[in-house]
């Protein structure tokens, strides 16, 4: 059994693809922790091209809902509202607003709807940046979403364009176990596979 954790900014949709098939995958055989890293906090003092700032944005403001939730209910709460939020943000059409589906995220999982006040609230960047520290010291350098760490090891990624099928999905994980606790493997990257794929649950089915 591995003990795993995996850093994301909630707003990542290369993240989500990832979180959905370690969760899936890992069932009962390996301890899954998702723990909050954040986009906005990696680019500060960067030069954001304008196709990338709506997501600096939204992560910005969704990040903050996030430090509030583990405030509040501890980090127990950060899976539940991370998947609340992610099977409503991340089939993104041209209508989808942050703000609408963050508040239903909040009320799918019962927490207090005045969270949503967060979004606004910069007294949480101090928390979201200690969260966001935590994953750049698990991968050892500065990385973005995701990041993945399997007993005490981390590297960046694994990036996934769509989510693998079934008996893929097990292979994989197995793999990137093998690989990262195997000493002396360093790094396996690809060139950009451009967007990813998102499905919802039926469609996974």
């Amino acid at each position: 059994m591995a003990d795993i954790d995996l850093y994301v900014d909630p707003v990542c949709p290369f993240a989500w693809v990832t979180a959905r098939w370690l969760l899936d995958s890992a069932e009962d055989d390996h301890t899954v922790s998702l723990r909050q890293m954040s986009l906005a906090m990696l680019n500060d003092g960067h030069t954001i091209d304008a196709d990338h700032e709506p997501m600096i944005t939204r992560s910005r403001r969704i990040g903050r809902v996030f430090a509030a939730a583990t405030q509040r209910y501890g980090h127990d709460a950060f899976t539940p509202l991370y998947l609340a939020l992610g099977s409503r943000l991340h089939p993104r059409g041209p209508h989808t607003e942050d703000d609408a589906v963050t508040a239903a995220a909040i009320d799918a999982t019962g927490l207090d709807p005045t969270l949503i006040d967060a979004m606004g609230d910069t007294r949480y960047d101090a928390a979201v940046a200690r969260d966001h520290d935590a994953s750049q010291t698990a991968l050892g350098g500065r990385g973005g979403s995701p990041i993945i760490a399997i007993d005490g090891h981390g590297f960046g990624g694994p990036v996934l364009t769509a989510p693998p099928g079934p008996q893929h999905a097990t292979e994989l994980l197995h793999a990137v176990i093998t690989a990262a606790t195997t000493p002396g493997f360093a790094a396996l990257q690809r060139p950009y596979q451009g967007p990813p794929t998102i499905t919802t649950p039926e469609e996974r089915h």
